[in-house]
Order: C-alpha cells, then structure tokens, then sequence
C-alpha cells in the first residue's frame, strides 16, 4: 500500500522537534520506529523526511531487532566501539615522545630533535621515522594529556648571588628611609639602552588606520657609519615621583653620568630641595656609574664640592639592576609611550620622554645634551686616594660617602683632560726621558704629526665603511693629542716607566695608549727614527716627578752612556754599535731557548710589546765586553747597571760564546787600570770629556 504524502509531512515535523534534543544512538532507533511502522517503503520515507541516508535507518532497525535494551551506564556505543586511542594501540608511543620533548631528563641527550624547534610536525615526523605512525594532532592531545603546554623563557635565573646580596638590600632601604625622613633627596640613577635617530623600527604597536602602517628601514646595518645615536641617562626623584632624563649624543662614560646628575641638580634638585645638605644616589653596579671606576668618584668629587652637598652612593650587588627603582619607575614607562613610534629626530625623543605619564602622577622632564664626552680618560691612583672618600663599614665596595670639602677636587674641577695633559707633558719631555732635545723633539711632532692624522684617517674610513658622512671635528674628541702619542712612546720604548704609570700621568686608559704606541712605533719605522732604551727604572708617577724636579742628568740617569766611552770598551762607538747589532737576532734566538727550556714551552705576549726589564739587549752586550776585558769588577759592573751581580754574571755566560764566535775575543787592561767602584768610572770618563773639550778649538 502506497505511503500517502501527507505522511512524510508529518514526520518531518515531528522529527525537526525532536531530532535536536536526541544523541546518535537515540536518532537513529527513532527514525528506525518510525520506518518500521510505515512498513513497505518506510524506510525511503522517513530518509527524505528526515534528511539522512537509508543506510542510517537502516542500521537503526538493525540495532532495534538485535539490541532492543538500553546500553549498561547511558553509553551511545558499544564497548569497544569507536576511534581506537593511539597511546593504547601502540605502547611504545608515548615513551618515544617523552624522550623527544625531554633529552635530558628523561630520554637520550643526542636527542635528533635537541637542536631544532620541537613543533608539533617535527616531533610527528621523527615519530613516523621511528616507525611510530602519528599525526601532528594526536601528538598535541598526548601532550596535553601529560601536562604540557607552550612555554616561553622566564627571567628569573640572577647568576651567582652574592653572599650579601639580601645584607645590601636591607641596607639600602635603611639609608632611603633615613634620607627621606631627613627630607633629604634620594634619586636612583641608571642609563637607558641607546636609541637610533632615523627611521628605524621600534618594537610594540599603536593605533592607527587599517592598512598604514608607519614604512621604516627594513635593516639599519648596511646605515650603521651613518646613523645617530642618543644615550639616555635617567635620574628619578623617589620621594617626589618625577624623572629627569639627560639625553646624550656622545659617549656613556661616568662624566657623562655625574652631568647628566649635576643637570638635574641645577634644574629640578635645588629647587625642590633647597636646604638639602645631603645627597643619596642608588645605582647599579655596571655601565658608567660603575663603583669600580675611579672616574665615577673624582667626578662625584668634583660635584660634591661645587654643591655643598655630602653625597652617599649604594649600588645595587652585581645582577640586581632590575630592583633599580629608575628601571620600572620611569624607563618602563618611556618606553612604553614610544612603543611602535621610529624615533626620527632629537626633538622627537624630547618631546617623547617630556609626554610621559602615569596615573600614579609621574612627570618627566628631558633635555638634550650635545658636549662631547671622550673615553679613555683615566683617573691616577694617588689622585683617588687624595678625594674625601668615606667608605662605609657595611660593605664599603659599594656604600660610600663623598664630603664637599676636599683638598684638591676643586681645584681639578675646574682644569680639562687637556689642561693636564699638557702639563704632564712638558714634564715628560726632558731630555733624559725622551732621549732628545726640545727642538729635535718639537720637530719630530711636527714631522709625524701629517703621517698620524693620515693613519687616523684611513682607520676611520675602514671604520665606517667609506667616506665622512659628516663634518671634520664633528663627534667625540680625541683623548691623547698626537704630540702625546709621540713622547709617551718614546718614554716608553726607552724603557724609563711602564705603561699603567705612563696612564697614570696622562689620564689615559691602558688599552688606549697602547694602541697609541703600537701605531707610533711603526711611524719611528718608517722615518728611520731609532730609540734606545737606557738604564733608568721609574716604577711610579710620583719618581717619574721627583726625577724631573731634581733636574737629573743623562750621566746620573744613564750610566750606560758613560760606559760607551772607547776608553771603557777598547773600541770606537760605532764599532760597537755594530756589534750589538749583529749579536741582537742571535741573542734573540739563544734567550727564546733558554726560556724554553726553563719554561718548556714558547711564551705568548704581544709582539709589539715592551718587556720591562732591569738592563736592556744592548746593556747586557756592553756588560760583557767590560767583564771580559776586565776593566771593572763585576760588582763594580753591577753597581753601574743598578742590577745585581748575578745579573751580569748571567750576561756574561749567554754572551761570551757568542762574542767569541764573532771575532772579539780581547786581552785583559793590565791591573793597574782596573776600576772598584763605579764613582772611580764615571769621574774617569768625566775627565776625559773634559779633557776632550778644552782640546776643541
């Protein structure tokens, strides 16, 4: 009997009321009752009525006439029925993945995956290698499963902590409350990151039109000779939650820091702050306000004594600068208002920092600073021992106190690295220290000096890749002039002081006037100009200035000098010139043995270096001729040299093979012209060059 077609009308109204509210097993036995009680043709009925396939009612009839009971505890499916778990299916999965995402807790260290992203499809795929066939997906929901999840690097690890980390943290906050109560000021002081001037990208982003993004440099290294760079240094007013940030151009060095804190001083300190007697400042323990920089604390010194203030200075232990308040009171919130902004000029960065705000009331102010800074500039042992420093008994490295009153701060102040330089050298120049008269020495400067600015020059150029891009003079200044580099090299290629004390005076780094004397050395080269060291030592700065004030002369300074005399040697000083030098490369070569074998192994120092030795190459040669003509006893020798004797006698072994390989091998001076003391010497040679000028017409 044919089903009327008002029938599949009425099932599908039904079913589209009750179809929604019913799981999978229970729609399919509905439409399977339904089928059935239409009987012949049912089953096409109610699919079309319905919206599913015969197959599916089918199935439900199926289910109706072998299963007519529920499923134990409301199950849609068999036990056993649906997708198979993979972990169950293969029980190696799991722990092959284990060992994948963890090598060196779980599994194997040489892990294939330890050095490449760990993406769901990598792990996947090296899964399939190992014959552990898995998708991408399954992986994640094991992962899930075993309480994974994506992570990114947390900064929390500080390194080694210093044993008095908590000790300086608690005393920090006691010296900010007692300054405070005090009403007395208390910054902290730090330098922001260096920021590029252009159009260069800065990370974050802003609100603006769908589409129109801001265009900056796709890459800024192929512009780096040519792109401006600003240096923020942050001073923030605890108390008065306000900042001042010094923009510089130049340099980050402790100068640039105590200005960028005088700056403040001057514009906001005094003002807000006008019966303060005391100063506390809060910094980290690296950059330019760095507690192991002597210029730190001269410049500190200097601002000490033009204020009046007493200033107290506690760093924070090395690896803590994010407990720095300026970090995340003020420099958090700069950089948040020039988030995704390039920062196209220095009016831009001003006015930037000057716009920062936050509810709690901070208020910014921000000028730019456009001196030059120099680096290099060192500050002398003595000079910091002389500075009214009061360290503290709690960990005195990085708790100090800095009184206005000192005996020499005010009076460098106000004197430039310039100043000083050039009176230290004046002194340098003296004729024992430099080997040279004034007027030869002024005009070697003047001869190298062309050859110096070409090198510096052409060095700048390899620099920066190609031509200036800027005026000459433009940028920081030079810290050592080139008549510095000129006779800091000779002084030191003569062997008279070292390096550090050469610094020392001149108020240069170490690294920087090595560089300077390894350039100036090959410039004497070039010009056939030729230094020999002499006998005098002057280990200090403060010998190097009691020598020049006495007025010391070549012959009290070098009595090498003295002993060249033929009278002394038995030879013309040109022939002994040419001795020396063709004993110098065979000397060379027996001292490196000698040293090798002692050491047993070659010593590494710079090649262009200068050993500071008690007598030099040439010294030790014209020792031994003297020992083995036996003019001179070998104290009398060694009391010449200022060495012991056993130095000379250790002279004497190296170079007497070799002198006698090289033809000199004289008699012995008859007794009688034997000398026992170096006085009786030098007066010899006295006479004789006095003798030797009233012969002279």
């Amino acid at each position: 009997m044919a089903i009327s077609q008002s029938i599949p009308q009425q099932i599908a109204a039904r079913l589209g009321v009750l179809l929604p509210h019913l799981n999978e097993r229970q729609r399919r036995l509905l439409l399977a009752a339904e089928a059935r009680e239409l009987g012949h043709g049912g089953i096409r009925a109610v699919s079309r009525a319905a919206g599913v396939s015969e197959t599916t009612v089918r199935k439900g009839i199926a289910e109706l006439a072998d299963e007519p009971s529920p499923f134990p505890g409301g199950r849609i499916r068999r036990p056993g029925g649906g997708r198979k778990n993979a972990a169950a299916k293969d029980p190696g999965l799991l722990p092959a993945l284990l060992a994948l995402v963890e090598p060196d807790e779980r599994g194997d260290p040489m892990s294939p995956l330890r050095w490449t992203t760990k993406s769901l499809r990598h792990l996947a795929d090296e899964l399939t290698k190992q014959g552990h066939r898995v998708s991408a997906t399954t992986v994640g929901k094991l992962l899930r499963q075993n309480g994974f999840s994506l992570q990114g690097n947390a900064k929390t690890l500080e390194g080694n902590q210093h044993p008095d980390r908590d000790a300086q943290f608690h005393y920090i906050n006691s010296q900010v409350k007692e300054h405070q109560a005090a009403g007395e000021p208390v910054i902290s002081a730090d330098t922001k990151k260096k920021e590029m001037i252009g159009r260069y990208h800065n990370p974050g982003r802003e609100w603006r039109p769908k589409g129109e993004p801001i265009d900056v440099e796709d890459h800024s290294l192929f512009f780096r000779g040519e792109i401006q760079q600003v240096i923020p240094y942050g001073i923030y007013d605890i108390a008065a939650n306000t900042g001042w940030v010094n923009v510089g151009v130049d340099h980050d060095t402790s100068a640039f820091a105590v200005a960028s804190i005088r700056r403040w001083w001057d514009n906001r300190g005094k003002g807000d702050y006008p019966s303060a007697k005391r100063l506390l400042i809060t910094a980290d323990s690296g950059g330019s306000n760095s507690p192991r920089y002597r210029l730190w604390k001269s410049e500190l010194a200097a601002l000490a004594e033009e204020t009046g203030l007493a200033i107290t200075v506690c760093h924070f232990p090395p690896g803590t600068s994010k407990w720095n308040k300026v970090e995340h009171r003020l420099f958090s919130h700069i950089t948040m208002n020039w988030r995704g902004r390039p920062l196209t000029s220095h009016e831009v960065v001003i006015k930037t920092i000057e716009s920062t705000r936050t509810r709690s009331g901070l208020r910014v102010e921000a000028e730019l600073d456009t001196r030059a800074y120099p680096i290099g500039v060192t500050v002398s042992k003595e000079y910091l021992e002389s500075l009214p420093i009061q360290p503290h008994d709690t960990h005195s490295a990085w708790n100090y106190t800095i009184q206005p009153h000192g005996r020499c701060t005010a009076q460098t102040a106000s004197r430039s690295p310039r100043v000083i330089q050039s009176e230290v050298l004046e002194m340098l120049s003296h004729p024992v220290l430099t080997g040279m008269t004034r007027e030869d020495l002024v005009r070697l400067i003047e001869l190298l000096a062309p050859a110096q600015e070409a090198k510096a020059e052409q060095r700048t150029y390899d620099r920066r890749g190609g031509k200036r891009r800027r005026a000459k003079g433009s940028g920081g200044m030079t810290v050592i002039t080139p008549a510095a580099r000129i006779v800091a090299s000779l002084v030191y290629l003569r062997e008279v002081c070292p390096m550090p004390v050469l610094g020392d005076l001149l108020g240069v780094s170490r690294s920087a006037l090595q560089h300077a004397t390894r350039e100036t050395r090959v410039l004497f080269a070039e010009h056939n100009h030729t230094v020999r060291a002499i006998t005098l030592r002057l280990s200090t700065a403060q010998a190097v200035r009691e020598f020049v004030s006495s007025a010391g002369s070549l012959q009290e300074a070098d009595p090498e000098e003295a002993l060249r005399h033929p009278a002394i040697t038995g030879m013309g000083v040109g022939e002994l010139d040419a001795i020396t030098a063709r004993l110098a490369t065979r000397y060379q070569a027996r001292l490196q043995e000698i040293r090798h074998k002692r050491r047993g192994a070659e010593v590494k120092k710079d090649p262009g270096a200068v050993v500071y030795r008690k007598i030099t190459d040439e010294g030790r040669v014209l020792a031994a001729i003297i020992a083995m003509r036996q003019v001179a006893t070998r104290p009398t020798i060694a009391a010449l040299f200022k060495v012991s004797p056993r130095t000379i006698g250790n002279a004497l072994v190296e170079l007497r093979p070799l002198l006698k390989e090289d033809g000199y091998n004289p008699a012995p001076v008859h007794r009688k012209q034997r000398f026992h003391s170096a006085e009786e010497v030098l007066r010899f040679v006295e006479s004789l060059e006095e003798s030797n000028a009233h012969t002279e017409p």
